[in-house]
């Protein structure tokens, strides 16, 4: 295969143009904001839990507490009609003996009771706390989940931005070559990354390999407008004018 040495040269503009639209793609795939969004919504899912978890037990302790708070007006009422009952003076000594007994079993009842209603309420307040600071560190949690999706799409937009433009480009390159080489290019990029390479002081810009001299020999022996390609890799080695070559 043939092409003007200029057309060939054109290849490199080309191969600089898939080089950076490749950077696109492989920056697209690995952005380390990808792997920080997924941390922030694991922790705002673990955060989310915990509050969860904190609010069931305040919804517990405040069932708990309506329920103390209950039967302490049972024992209260019991009480205030028991002692009624004994200054009414229309009972009888055994009744009121009794009624003096259950008066003071339903006091020690009343006490223990708002002593328990004492613990809950501290209990309560600790776990209110304990809310207010899972609410927080959730709302932190989110702020940083919004951040780096934010700092996400403010790089996808300027990596698509820059796709568009540069693919622009492509398409007007690519329609200002031969066809065949065109496809030869495309084949070996698609096969090996880079379809063609500048060649200078006996390397391939490619590979990086530096040819032996037999292969030096046959570059310098091939006609300038021949199409040449890397022993290496197969990438087509665009002959750039120096000393000795």
């Amino acid at each position: 295969m043939k092409a003007d040495p200029a057309v060939q040269r054109r290849l490199l503009d080309l191969a600089e143009v898939d080089a950076e639209l490749a950077r696109v793609t492989h920056r697209r795939r690995t952005l380390p904001e990808i792997a920080e969004i997924a941390a922030a919504e694991q922790l705002v899912r673990a955060k989310q839990d915990a509050l969860v978890a904190i609010e069931t037990t305040l919804t517990d302790l405040d069932r708990d507490l309506k329920r103390q708070e209950t039967e302490i007006d049972q024992v209260r009422a019991r009480g205030e009609r028991d002692r009624k009952l004994m200054q009414s003076g229309s009972v009888g000594a055994k009744q009121l003996t009794d009624l003096e007994h259950e008066l003071a079993t339903l006091q020690r009842r009343q006490g223990v009771l708002e002593d328990d209603l004492l613990e809950l309420m501290e209990r309560r307040e600790a776990v209110e706390a304990d809310v207010s600071f899972a609410r927080v560190e959730l709302d932190k949690a989110r702020e940083a989940l919004e951040d780096a999706t934010s700092r996400r799409d403010a790089v996808l937009a300027d990596l698509e931005s820059t796709e568009t433009r540069r693919s622009a480009d492509r398409s007007m390159m690519a329609k200002g070559l031969p066809d065949d080489l065109l496809k030869l290019y495309d084949r070996q990029r698609e096969q090996r990354g880079i379809g063609a390479a500048p060649f200078q002081s006996r390397r391939c810009g490619a590979c990086r390999i530096e040819l032996d001299r037999g292969a030096v020999s046959k570059l310098k022996e091939a006609g300038a407008d021949e199409i040449v390609r890397c022993e290496e890799c197969g990438a087509i080695l665009v002959r750039v004018a120096e000393p000795g070559l």
